[in-house]
Formats: C-alpha cells, sequence, structure tokens
C-alpha cells in the first residue's frame, strides 16, 4: 500500500523465516501507541579510598518493541444473532495467530522470527517474547469476540549482522539476484545483508516503489552496503 498521505496504512506482522515463512498477520487495528526501549549495562567500580564510583561500559541490550493490539469480531455477528461460532471466536480468527510467533517451529527448532510492519513509520526485526491476552467480550455460550493482547517483541540481528557492526566494512562489488517464487525483500535483504531492513537499500538502487510488486524471474542489483 502506498504511504501517500491520506491513505492509511494497516500494520502487520509477517513470518520471515521456518515453515510460514512469507505469511502475514494482518492488525485488525492499529495501535494506539508503541514504545521502543533500549538499554546498556554499565559496570560500576570502586575507586580505592575514595569512596566514589567509576561506571564502566559493559554491553548493549537488544531493543525492544512493545504496544498493545486490539481485535473485535462484532461487527461479523450476523442479523439474526446466530452467528458462525468459528468465525467470530476472536482466538480462531486472531489471537491464535500471534501464539505461532512463540511456538517452536519444526524447521528451526525454535520459535519463527517477524516483522513489524507499519507504512514507513517503523519496520521492526524481531523475536516475540511474549503476549498477555485478556479476552474482554463474549457470546452468550462463553466465546470471546474481543481481546486485548499486550506484546513485547525484542530486536533480532543475525550473527552475519554483527559482525557487520564491529567489522562495517562490506564487499565493494554490486551482486545480480534472479527472483524466485516466493522471494520478497525483506527475504533477500535478510540473506544477502544479514537485516530485512536493508530491503530499502535493494528497492531504492533498483527504483522499486511497491516492494510488493517484484515477480519470479525479475533481476535484482544488490548494491554494497
Amino acid at each position: 500500500m502506498s504511504g501517500r498521505s491520506g491513505t492509511l496504512e494497516k500494520a502487520q506482522l509477517m513470518i520471515v523465516n521456518g515453515k510460514q515463512r512469507g505469511e502475514t498477520i494482518e492488525c485488525a487495528f492499529n495501535p494506539n501507541a508503541y514504545t521502543l526501549e533500549k538499554s546498556v549495562n554499565y559496570g560500576e567500580l570502586k575507586a580505592t579510598g575514595s569512596g566514589a564510583s567509576i561506571m564502566q561500559f559493559v554491553d548493549g541490550n537488544a531493543e525492544t518493541l512493545s504496544m498493545e493490539l486490539f481485535f473485535d469480531t462484532t461487527d461479523e455477528l450476523d442479523s439474526n444473532g446466530s452467528p458462525d461460532t468459528k468465525q467470530v471466536d476472536v482466538r480462531e480468527r486472531y489471537t491464535q495467530h500471534i501464539d505461532t510467533l512463540l511456538s517452536v517451529d519444526g524447521e528451526l527448532h525454535a520459535p519463527p522470527v517477524c516483522r513489524f510492519v507499519w507504512g514507513d513509520g517503523i519496520d521492526f526485526t524481531a523475536l516475540l517474547q511474549r503476549a498477555n491476552k485478556q479476552f474482554t467480550k463474549f457470546l452468550p455460550s462463553g466465546v470471546p469476540i474481543r481481546a486485548r493482547v499486550n506484546v513485547v517483541f525484542k530486536e533480532y540481528k543475525t550473527a552475519d549482522y554483527h559482525k557487520s557492526e564491529v567489522s562495517p566494512e562490506s564487499t565493494d562489488k554490486t551482486k545480480v539476484w534472479t527472483v524466485t517464487d516466493g522471494d520478497t525483500l525483506w527475504l533477500i535483504a535478510a540473506e544477502e545483508y544479514g537485516d530485512a531492513a536493508h530491503w530499502r537499500t535493494i528497492a531504492n538502487h533498483n527504483d522499486i516503489e511497491d516492494p510488493r510488486a517484484i515477480e519470479t524471474g525479475d533481476t535484482l542489483e544488490l548494491p554494497p552496503l
């Protein structure tokens, strides 16, 4: 969807590896707010005889992204008051897909990596650390039709990315990538650069306005960072 002024962008979660790679979880409603938190660790060294402390940097922590997601299927109740229970069960429609991000993937032997994307505002590659689900509205049968889910994501970086942080040099050669079935710009970026967020580098270099418009057989140039 275009980022033009006046166009409503829907926030979404994209699974980037494992058996469900490429699947998208759309947020029924955009979050009202989100919080990004970054911290570092310091060790405290006591200066001999003075009682004063010297703070020494130890390491940095991964950035976290937290927010509340809202899901509601009330509008899907039919006028006769006899809804398709599975259709309106907010667990079936929405929250069980959030659970996927906390479940061990048989191919990875770990939960999958995902991206939280909201238009041009944020593109955060992460692992879901926890999800707290609260169900707040129900059918007479007890089936929940409204839920609030508080989620916390922890930033995900590959080993190759961390190496590049220490030695940020990259090859001075532009590579060529032929798109195959299932390829997306963020998956190509994750494999080539070790960080899916570099999809914009590929898009800009190849004059791609819509990152979803690439097709099997297309040839892309992958420039050095």
